[in-house]
């Protein structure tokens, strides 16, 4: 994306006494690698989302008939389980897609924030999983049931090499996307509730200890409950246009204050445009305007190597500063 600047005349601004600057771009053009890197990103993650929902559809289907054969109500509800998981990956596939949306009219940032929505979303559904699970598992609790021991066993098993594989997939890329992360952890999930069952099926079929079918589902819910409320959290925050996890305002205020021909930074708003990407806007006191070009491209470099590549900087002049106090307060 081209670098503009954007000057006003400088006659016209003697004659207010006044220099202002605004700096509105997205990226320096020898950042085109970053570009190139993060659509190279979302391509691989467009892949193992695609494979994902394949085999977790394909599993689903095979669930479902081993639970109607094998006449087993546990089969038949974690198929409708995993049929949820595989609504969220469809949620967090499309939230990959407008992320990367582009601007119009209307929507100046493109349809990026609904990739917040969307994660805030999936971590409402995760927390519903949790709820089903422990709600079942209290009733078994109470009032154990015989398990039809090996057919569920090796479907079980089935499972945790599906779901293990796609949470595999996903771990790698998590960290940078939070939608990533809540598909990653409806995976997780999928995982431990499916290594639950085979642990209860052989531990069950060796004792006949039906109560640790329930104990175990209590566990693997409360592990899923700490894992999910991160994400809403981070969800919750986003979509308030909080500052983003990882970021610390004083903290980038300082950075950009210590930079040469910085005086003074004021009026710093820090916000999430999508689950990806963050953005930036300050006003930044410069000692002349001479010095305009090199200290815009000090602080976006800066501020690239934080990976806040959406930064719209505001420079003024010493003389123009405080004008007005309000300027002064943040």
């Amino acid at each position: 994306m081209e670098h503009e600047h954007h000057h006003h005349d400088h006659d016209h601004e003697h004659e207010h006494g006044h220099h202002e600057h605004h700096h509105d771009h997205e990226h320096h053009d020898h950042h085109g690698f970053h570009n190139h890197h993060h659509a190279h990103a979302i391509e691989k993650l467009s892949t193992i989302y695609i494979v994902a929902v394949a085999l977790n559809l394909a599993f689903v289907i095979v669930e479902a008939v081993a639970g109607f054969v094998g006449n087993s109500l546990g089969l038949l509800s974690d198929a409708g389980h995993n049929l949820s998981d595989v609504f969220s990956l469809l949620l967090a596939m499309i939230a990959l897609k407008l992320a990367s949306s582009h601007a119009t009219k209307r929507f100046t940032y493109g349809r990026r924030k609904a990739s917040v929505l969307i994660s805030l979303l999936n971590a409402i559904i995760l927390l519903v999983a949790v709820g089903a699970i422990m709600v079942e598992s209290v009733e078994k609790f109470f009032h154990p049931a015989e398990v039809n021991g090996t057919l569920i066993i090796w479907t079980a098993a089935v499972g945790i090499v599906i779901n293990g594989v796609t949470a595999w997939a996903l771990s790698r890329q998590q960290q940078h996307d939070i939608n990533t992360r809540g598909a990653f952890l409806h995976m997780l999930a999928d995982t431990l509730v499916s290594v639950g069952v085979v642990v209860s099926g052989v531990v069950i079929h060796y004792t006949g200890w039906y109560i640790i079918d329930p104990i175990i589902g209590i566990i693997i819910a409360v592990v899923i409950l700490i894992s999910t409320w991160d994400l809403l959290s981070e969800s919750l925050r986003m979509s308030t246009d909080a500052v983003p996890e990882g970021y610390d305002v004083d903290d980038i205020q300082n950075r950009i204050q210590a930079l040469d021909g910085v005086l003074n930074v004021h009026h710093m708003h820090i916000w999430a445009i999508s689950t990806t990407e963050t953005a930036l806007t300050c006003h930044i006191v410069i000692p002349e305007a001479t010095m305009l070009e090199e200290v815009t491209d000090r602080v976006k470099d800066m501020l690239d190597d934080l990976g806040i590549h959406h930064s719209t900087l505001e420079l003024e002049t010493t003389s123009s500063h405080c004008h007005d106090h309000d300027c002064c307060t943040r």
